[in-house]
């Protein structure tokens, strides 16, 4: 392990890290640090817990000691995928810059623009932010990135699954081309190393792991279940809870609509969890990661947004309550636990519905983690879910075959309208009228009158019509065997050649064709309008000719 003394930080920076509690150097700060002093770019290939935070936070703070911050100008820029994310280099920023006079701003999404702002125009050194707030306050004509030295781009790969790639390649653009970038990421894609090869200029390339591996100090098991109902994965992870004896610990799911019914599952059944995912406002999620740093919270559900780079000590146990459809998502996961050298467990609920992703997973680790057998009483979670199914449609929630009312009405039946109905018809068609007012409006109705059937045709009916009467039968027609056949008419050489047809009367062109004299000269206007209406000529219909027309009688 390698001391911080001996990577040539400042005596002001070695105190507060000391003050901190760290001695020892993780293997990415020790490789990282050094190169980020000597203004150097580097690509730091890590997984999540081993000090990435520290090792861009220190040496930016020692090179910015030096210098005054501008209005709308910071002097460097962290970009971060999440708000969380943003939030912790925030607060590792303030614990190690507490000696010095460098001033922060977090720009990050659900927080009031003006308040931030107002940091802004104050003059701040460094930019703590997510791509999408930071582009937001840009177009507002808030921030000025001219003046950025130093650029850090975190959990690259991470940016890479949010969709955040083409605003980070804006941003890169918008600063200046010499600059310092600090480029960190778990994997690298074919996508993360295109943007590396774009933007960095010979950078330090420190790996400090493998990619996607596991810590060698957490425990991992896999617990297989006969089913696939939800019920019954909930009924193991309470037994889990209980067997494990849980300090604190995080249960993540796939989906955030997953996340709410297990946290309040859990608070039913007398556990003390909240949940946590990208549908909450900041200001609960805030409150929330605060309670469970603290240790006020014991289980905290979750979903991937919370899986990356969140510094959050001592958790003792990971729950897998839904096996990742992304491999690198479960090393993710379980690195939560077992972080600067201590010990951690991880359990993974597995059905028989999660075999493929299952594959995945092992295949990446290389190793299957050791299974743990349980033994309960599916019949029990069985009857369970079925009631759960039933009792779907009547709570007005999903119903048995998997679609809810809201999604029926978003999706139409096939050959219907894609238009939506509106509320009022909705309303109308589902209210049914009283019987009282359907007698009131039969007996308001005047009485019908009785429909006369036509007469049937006789003998004595009229004729078709002459047309109708001429045309032949279809008995009539001559049979096909008399018609002309097409091998019989005359074709190839026996057709007329173009000389031999008969050709028009050549007309005069050249000096045989009439000059403009010799043409009759056109009417006078006011004769033109005195022999009829004006743009008919001499063939006015009868009912435009001045006075009556011939052969109509006169009125008397």
């Amino acid at each position: 392990m390698t001391d911080f003394s001996e990577l040539g930080l400042s005596p002001q920076i070695l105190q507060a890290v000391a003050d901190s509690g760290y001695t020892a150097a993780t293997p990415i700060q020790a490789q990282a640090i050094p190169v980020a002093l000597a203004g150097g770019d580097v690509l730091g290939i890590a997984q999540t817990g081993t000090g990435k935070t520290a090792a861009f936070t220190l040496p930016m703070i020692d090179k910015l000691s030096s210098g005054r911050a501008k209005s709308r100008m910071p002097r460097a820029l962290v970009m971060e995928p999440t708000r969380e994310l943003a939030d912790q280099v925030a607060a590792a920023f303030e614990r190690y810059a507490k000696g010095t006079k460098l001033t922060w701003a977090l720009l990050i999404g659900g927080v009031s623009f003006g308040d931030q702002e107002k940091l802004l125009d104050r003059g701040v050194d460094v930019l703590i932010a997510t791509p999408g707030r930071l582009l937001d306050h840009f177009g507002r004509g808030k921030l000025l990135l001219t003046g950025v030295q130093t650029l850090v781009v975190d959990e690259a790969d991470r940016m890479l699954d949010m969709g955040f790639i083409p605003d980070i390649e804006r941003i890169f653009k918008l600063t200046p081309p010499k600059k310092q970038t600090l480029f960190f990421s778990a994997t690298m894609p074919p996508e993360i190393t295109r943007l590396t090869k774009q933007f960095l200029h010979e950078p330090t390339r420190i790996e400090a792991s493998k990619p996607a591996t596991t810590n060698e100090n957490i425990a991992q098991f896999l617990v297989r279940i006969p089913l696939s109902e939800p019920a019954a994965k909930r009924m193991v992870l309470r037994e889990l809870v209980n067997r494990a004896d849980v300090k604190n610990g995080i249960v993540f799911c796939n989906r955030k609509s997953e996340v709410d019914v297990v946290a309040k599952s859990l608070r039913t059944h007398g556990f003390d969890a909240a949940a946590i995912h990208g549908d909450l406002d900041q200001t609960t999620r805030t409150r929330t990661l605060d309670n469970f740093r603290k240790g006020e919270l014991r289980l905290l559900v979750a979903s991937d947004v919370a899986a990356r780079g969140l510094d959050i000590p001592d958790v003792s146990h990971v729950f897998n309550y839904d096996v990742p459809h992304h491999a690198d998502d479960y090393v993710h996961r379980i690195g939560r636990t077992g972080r600067a050298g201590k010990s951690g467990q991880t359990f993974m609920i597995a059905t028989p519905a999660d075999s493929r992703n299952l594959d995945k997973v092992i295949k990446l680790i290389g190793a299957a983690p050791e299974e743990l057998k349980m033994e309960l009483d599916w019949d029990v979670a069985r009857e369970r879910g079925e009631r759960q199914r039933k009792s779907a449609p009547e709570r007005g929630g999903r119903s048995s075959s998997g679609r809810g009312r809201e999604r029926d009405r978003e999706r139409p039946a096939r050959g219907g309208s894609d238009r939506p109905r509106p509320v009022e018809a909705e309303a109308h068609a589902d209210a049914a009228p009283a019987p009282e007012a359907v007698e009131a409006a039969e007996s308001a109705r005047p009485p019908r009158e009785p429909r006369q059937r036509r007469p049937a045709r006789t003998d004595a009916s009229p004729a078709p019509a002459p047309a109708q009467a001429e045309r032949p039968a279809r008995d009539a027609r001559p049979p096909r065997e008399d018609r002309p056949r097409r091998e019989d008419r005359p074709r190839g050489e026996d057709r007329p050649r173009g000389e031999d047809r008969p050709r028009e009367e050549a007309r005069p062109r050249g000096e045989d064709r009439p000059r403009a004299d010799d043409r009759p000269a056109r009417e006078d206007r006011s004769e033109r309008e005195e022999r009829g209406v004006k743009g008919f000529g001499s063939d006015i219909p009868a009912f435009l000719q001045r006075g009556p027309a011939p052969g109509a009688p006169t009125k008397k």
